[in-house]
């Protein structure tokens, strides 16, 4: 944790600081091992980052005093990824890394080959995502959260939403085969759509491209979801 978030709509905050006894707490305690009068990075979420001094710290809580909050979090991606839902585990690890890498706007779609019962996990719930989200931001040291949409039909989220999503900006459909190599990284607006495991299936491929996005491949080899989504955006984006 390179950031503790605080939460303003969830955490105990006053005009002079706030006081923890969750998560965020046992890793300052037994990671950061801090004793009182030691400085932390924090962030009020969506809002400015700065510092907080150790006022206190017990078995039970620590409590923070605001030093200064001044500075912004770094500037998001102009990018909007559209996700096949990966399974479970895999999940948690593709949204953390979505979200330290800087983008604002997931879509989670449903895909042939996303199996039915991945739509049942409670990673899915509202307070599953927001951690997943946060954890995300913690490592990267950003506190503005993420917008995750979650579209279980195929071909009316392709057919009537997606193409007011990509209208004005390029956009691109990961896909190995009869595709174009990536292009030279440029911060432009961009809507990325990657499949399952397996891809998305020729169907799939050819309603995305009539939607308006390019197929696009990084190569021969052939990637796992949560690989291909940072080696992706990487390769799209100069900055990180």
């Amino acid at each position: 944790m390179n950031l503790v978030i605080i939460d303003p709509s969830k955490d105990a905050v006053t005009s002079r600081g706030v006081t923890l006894s969750d998560r965020r707490f046992i890793h300052i305690r037994d990671v950061h091992q801090v004793v009182q009068g030691d400085v932390l990075k924090v962030g009020l979420l969506n809002g400015l980052l700065g510092l907080a001094s150790v006022e206190h710290i017990d078995e039970e809580s620590v409590s923070l005093t605001w030093a200064e909050l001044s500075q912004c979090s770094p500037q998001p991606l102009p990018v909007t990824v559209i996700l096949a839902l990966p399974r479970p585990k895999m999940l948690k690890r593709v949204l953390q890394t979505l979200a330290s890498m800087g983008v604002k706007d997931i879509w989670l779609i449903h895909s042939y080959r996303v199996d039915k019962s991945y739509w049942s996990t409670p990673i899915l719930n509202e307070n599953s995502l927001y951690e997943q989200m946060l954890l995300g931001l913690e490592q990267s040291g950003d506190t503005n959260l993420p917008t995750i949409h979650i579209r279980k039909r195929f071909k009316p989220f392709v057919e009537d939403e997606l193409p007011a999503l990509v209208e004005g900006k390029r956009a691109y459909v990961a896909h190995p085969y009869q595709a174009l190599p990536c292009p030279p990284s440029e911060l432009l607006p961009t809507v990325l759509a990657v499949g399952p495991e397996g891809g998305f299936i020729p169907y799939e491929v050819e309603k995305l491209n009539a939607a308006g996005l390019s197929s696009l491949s990084l190569g021969q080899r052939i990637l796992k979801v949560e690989t291909a989504v940072p080696v992706l955006l990487s390769r799209l984006f100069p900055v990180i």
